[in-house]
């Protein structure tokens, strides 16, 4: 990375309302495998009121016969653990990924490592709500220091608020349906 798009970089992430961008390339097959969801800043309406009750997620990436990336995730949800699967495909610029039927408007890695973490932001649509969130993904159960000062910094940069920010409940339960 040169001296110039370092510069950038930094600018963009202590920028507030910062548009998210993602400044490299990726190779979405550096993305694959399980990850769990350590992390999260959100600006969906109940987020705020649900976070402290909110326990660590997983999620598994592959890559489709298509070249479309499916993410398996589990959650925690008010009937115990629930399991859901997205499609998306790539946009026709960039390793930005999209489901707008679904209402997956961009998916796409702010940062990452490709070893450990990444940052991951989704800008969503579902009914009359519009919002977006940034996750933490981690291969390990435990965040890197390195991992959520990026996640803390793309977070912040890209305005999110203090309370729409957490660390997820050390809860593995509906992770590890997926993960194991």
């Amino acid at each position: 990375m040169g001296v110039a798009q370092l510069t950038a970089l930094l600018a963009l992430v202590t920028m507030p309302r910062a548009q998210a961008v993602w400044l490299g390339r990726l190779d979405p097959k550096q993305l694959l495998g399980p990850w769990y969801i350590l992390a999260v800043a959100s600006r969906e309406k109940s987020f705020m009121l649900e976070k402290d009750t909110r326990n660590v997620e997983g999620v598994v990436v592959t890559l489709s016969a298509k070249n479309r990336l499916e993410l398996l995730s589990s959650r925690h949800g008010l009937e115990g653990c629930s399991q859901s699967t997205v499609e998306l495909q790539r946009r026709d610029s960039g390793w930005v990924f999209h489901n707008p039927p679904l209402g997956v408007l961009e998916y796409r890695v702010l940062g990452t490592n490709f070893r450990d973490y990444a940052v991951v932001f989704t800008q969503l649509e579902f009914g009359d709500e519009a919002f977006n969130t940034v996750e933490l993904y981690s291969r390990t159960k435990t965040a890197s220091e390195e991992a959520l000062r990026l996640f803390t910094k793309w977070s912040k940069g890209l305005g999110f608020w203090s309370q729409q920010q957490t660390q997820l409940q050390r809860d593995f339960t509906c992770a590890h349906r997926i993960l194991q």
